[in-house]
């Protein structure tokens, strides 16, 4: 089945990929469609990288058979540089096709698909080419699944490498296109069911046929699970670790590596015995799937039995639609067929709600509603009718745990600036280069020896300051002096610095 390695993208990984499908969002959204054929044409035949004159011979072809291809005069190579821009394909520079200087220095791009931009048009392909008709549960599958369970249990038995590669993969291939089948028949049912109403004559034409298909998939289905189900453990029996061993062995895709093939097989495993194996607490997918056909079932029988009803009764949505225009067709007035229409499909005149602009004198008083920017309005107004209140003040949490640390915290940085102010006075603070710590304490002890001052320090004037038993004095120097620190020099000119412990006199 399809894995879901696209939940696993970031939000950058989604963006670039989505923008893959920017061709399908412009105005000439057709014209570029026909241009990734033309390319898609062109590597069918082996011809990987093509240039502006090969698509466009390409697109000629194509017109022989499909006379709605346009064929672009002019802007082709513009498209293709598009659909570079927006990753789809890739450009090179064919210097091969020079044969001049000049030529070489004029020579012309070619292009290539890129893995993912393939896929995108793939994908695209794929939705523009999916056909109702083509929708099917299929019954005949699980007679399949049960012959390769039984020989992949064999192979693994035997010890056939190569034929427990085939069978696995075969599994794999066959439950992926069988989830594909289910989801896509049950999607397709309930389209149906739920369009029966403007057209019951297409449900009436494949009811039987529709009835049959499924009551044939439930009766096979539950035919086969329990063989299905006993299949699956003895496969497990033969030993699971060698099976996935053996297969990542074998497998032949080179980019990936041996541990990344073998979590590969193991998931792939895990799927299959999902679809089958039942552990006895949760169902499996395919009782999931009988479950969801028998309620399918219920509707059809349910909805077979009201278009009989309404049909036998002559009265149905057709015939209502049909008796309410005739009513409205025939009212007096426009405010008679207007009142009317209201009341059949309960349609009122619209409720605005609004508040005054922050800036009354920005908006002028003449300017229409519609006009008009717009302003926030909140949630609670929108909804009651009430304007948003602050509400009651929440309670003050406390948290002993967060205090304890942050107390913790400041001991340690009060032991580490003691620390740091013993060393000041034991090493002083010029011959050395100060930390973060020294730093810190020396700018504080200046700090408070210049807001003591009692003028400036000019002359013999000093100052000194103190804090927590550590002393500072700023002492008038000849030379000046600088101190070094982790983050630069302070030069003090015409100051020298001397530590002391204790108050200084």
């Amino acid at each position: 089945m399809a894995d879901r390695k696209a939940l696993d993208l970031d939000t950058l990984a989604v963006s670039d990929r989505f923008q893959l499908f920017n061709f399908t969002r412009r105005d000439d959204h057709v014209t570029y469609l026909w241009i990734l054929r033309a390319v898609d044409h062109l590597r069918e035949v082996h011809q990987v990288q093509v240039g502006a004159e090969d698509v466009a011979g390409a697109l000629r072809e194509l017109a022989t058979t499909h006379p709605e291809v346009p064929v672009p005069d002019n802007g082709l190579r513009n498209r293709l540089d598009q659909l570079s821009s927006d990753g789809i394909v890739h450009r090179f520079d064919d210097a091969s096709r020079a044969g001049s200087l000049a030529g070489y220095r004029n020579r012309q791009s070619v292009y290539q698909f890129s893995e993912l931009g393939y896929w995108a048009y793939r994908a695209v392909e794929n939705v523009l080419g999916a056909r109702v008709e083509e929708v099917n549960l299929s019954r005949l599958v699980f007679s399949d699944v049960l012959d390769d369970l039984r020989s992949l249990a064999e192979a693994n038995r035997t010890g056939r490498d190569e034929d427990v590669y085939r069978r696995l993969s075969r599994l794999d291939t066959v439950m992926e296109d069988m989830g594909r089948r289910s989801a896509q028949f049950h999607v397709t049912l309930g389209e149906i069911l739920r369009s029966t109403e403007a057209s019951p004559d297409m449900f009436l034409r494949y009811k039987n046929a529709l009835l049959v298909h499924m009551s044939d998939f439930m009766a096979e289905l539950d035919r086969y699970l329990p063989r299905l189900d006993h299949a699956v453990h003895e496969v497990e029996s033969t030993g699971l670790a060698t099976l996935l061993s053996r297969a990542a062995e074998t497998d032949e895709r080179l980019f990936m590596a041996r541990q990344a093939r073998l979590e590969d097989w193991r998931r792939r495993w895990t799927a299959v015995r999902g679809w089958f194996a039942s552990d006895g607490t949760t169902p499996t997918r395919a009782a999931e799937l009988g479950a969801a056909t028998r309620s399918a079932v219920s509707g059809v029988i349910a909805l077979l039995r009201q278009i009989t009803e309404s049909q036998r009764g002559g009265v149905n949505r057709s015939t209502q639609l049909r008796h309410l225009a005739a009513w409205v067709f025939d009212a007096t007035d426009d405010g008679a067929a207007h009142a009317l229409m209201g009341a059949a499909f309960n349609t009122r005149s619209a409720r605005h709600l609004g508040v005054a602009h922050e800036d009354d004198e920005q908006i002028p008083p003449t300017t229409t509603w519609w006009d008009a920017p717009g302003v926030e309005l909140s949630v609670t107004l929108f909804r009651s009718d009430r304007a948003p209140t602050t509400g009651v003040p929440k309670p003050v949490r406390r948290n002993p745990g967060a205090q304890a640390a942050l107390r913790e915290r400041q001991a340690q940085g009060r032991a580490a600036e003691r620390r740091a102010a013993t060393q000041l006075v034991q090493d002083g603070a010029h011959d050395r280069i100060l930390d973060e710590t020294d730093t810190r304490v020396l700018l504080r002890l200046l700090t408070k020896a210049l807001e003591a001052r009692s003028g400036p320090l000019v002359g013999k004037l000093s100052a000194t300051g103190s804090d927590g038993g550590t002393t500072v004095r700023l002492v008038p120097s000849e030379h000046g002096s600088t101190v070094r620190t982790s983050r630069g020099n302070l030069h003090l000119p015409g100051l020298r610095l001397e530590l002391l412990a204790g108050k200084g006199k």
